[in-house]
C-alpha cells in the first residue's frame, strides 16, 4: 500500500544489497528478478493457491546460486484438505520445469469442469486428470462416430493380500491418489514411476502395496498381449488366452519348468512355487519380452 516512489527507493535499496531482507505482500509474485536472492519465507502458504505459490517461489533460484524456499503455517494449525494437497503439491514438484506438473495437479484439486458443456461443475476431481482425459477421448470419439481403441479387459483373480493400508497412507484422498495412479499403469517404467513416488513420499513399500503393483503390473501386461484371464487357485496358476501363440510360449516354458497347455489349446497353467502374484508377473514379463522381440 506504498506510494510507487517509495516503494522504488525500497527496493532499488535491495537490489545494491543495502538491505537483506524484504518483507513484502504477494505482490513480489509479479515476475521481479533478483539473482542474489537465494531465501523466500512464505507465511500462512496454506492460504495461497497452488498456481501462486508456484509463480512466488520462482522468485529465487533465478542464478547459479543455491536457493531455499521455506512454505509456513501456523503451529498445530488444522489444514484444509485442499490446502494440505496445495502443501503437498508444491513440495512434490520441485524440480525445473515442474510447471505442467503443477498445472495439472491443480486441475485435479480445483477441479476443471465438463469440458465440453456450460456447465463448470469440477468432477475432473474424482478420477483425476488422466483417467478424465481418457473418458473425455472416448466421448470426442463417440461424438465423431469414430470407435475407439477396444482393449482387452483382462481379469486378474487371486485371492491375496493386495492394498494400501492406513497405516501407510493415513489420509484417505492422498490413498484414492495413488489408487488410481497405480490404476493407470500400462507397463514395468509406469510401475516403476509409482514405487518410487511412494517410497520417496510415504518410506519403503510395506508388502501388500507391492502386491498391488505387482496385480497392476500383471493386469497391464495380459491385456498387452490379449490374455483374457490370470488365475490363482492355491499355487496353481492358469493363464486363459482365445490364441495362444505356441511359439512365444515356447521361450515361457524354457524358464518355468513344468509349464503346460490346458486341454483345448485356450491358455496355459503353472504350479508356482513361490509368491503367486510375483510369479505370474515374470511369467507375463517374459511372454512380453518374447512378443516384443518377435515384432
Amino acid at each position: 500500500q506504498m506510494e510507487k516512489e517509495e516503494l522504488e527507493d525500497i527496493w532499488q535499496l535491495l537490489v545494491r544489497g543495502e538491505i537483506d531482507v524484504l518483507v513484502c505482500t504477494t505482490i513480489i509474485e509479479t515476475g521481479v528478478d533478483l539473482p542474489m536472492a537465494n531465501t523466500l519465507i512464505i507465511e500462512n502458504a496454506d492460504r495461497f493457491g497452488l498456481a501462486q505459490l508456484h509463480q512466488i517461489r520462482g522468485r529465487v533460484g533465478r542464478s547459479e546460486r543455491q536457493a531455499y524456499a521455506y512454505f509456513t503455517f501456523k503451529p498445530g494449525k488444522a489444514l484444509s484438505e485442499q490446502a494440505e494437497k496445495r502443501l503437498t503439491a508444491i513440495k512434490e514438484y520441485a524440480e525445473f520445469g515442474a510447471g505442467y506438473k503443477i498445472a495439472l495437479r491443480d486441475l485435479e484439486i480445483r477441479g476443471a469442469g465438463n469440458l465440453l458443456g456450460a456447465e463448470q461443475h469440477g468432477y475432473i476431481e474424482s478420477v483425476g486428470y488422466d483417467l478424465y482425459v481418457k473418458l473425455l477421448n472416448e466421448a470426442v470419439l463417440e461424438e465423431r462416430g469414430e470407435t475407439a481403441e477396444n482393449r482387452v479387459e483382462a481379469v486378474i483373480d487371486m485371492r491375496i493380500n493386495a492394498h494400501i493400508p492406513e497405516s501407510y497412507i493415513s489420509t484417505s484422498a492422498e490413498r484414492m491418489e495413488m489408487y488410481k495412479k497405480i490404476s493407470l499403469i500400462r507397463t514395468e517404467e509406469d510401475a516403476e514411476d509409482v514405487a518410487d513416488e511412494m517410497i520417496d513420499r510415504f518410506g519403503d513399500l510395506p508388502k501388500p502395496v507391492e502386491r498391488l503393483l505387482a496385480v497392476a503390473l500383471t493386469k497391464a501386461l495380459a491385456e498387452a498381449t490379449g490374455i483374457e484371464r490370470v488365475e490363482a487357485k492355491g499355487p496353481v496358476l492358469t493363464f486363459t488366452q482365445k490364441r495362444p501363440d505356441l511359439a512365444l510360449w515356447s521361450e515361457v516354458f524354457a524358464d518355468f519348468a513344468g509349464m503346460r497347455f490346458l486341454p483345448g489349446g485356450t491358455g496355459v497353467l503353472y504350479r508356482a512355487t513361490g509368491d503367486v502374484c510375483d510369479t505370474a508377473k515374470r511369467i507375463l514379463q517374459k511372454y512380453n519380452h518374447a512378443r516384443l522381440g518377435k515384432e
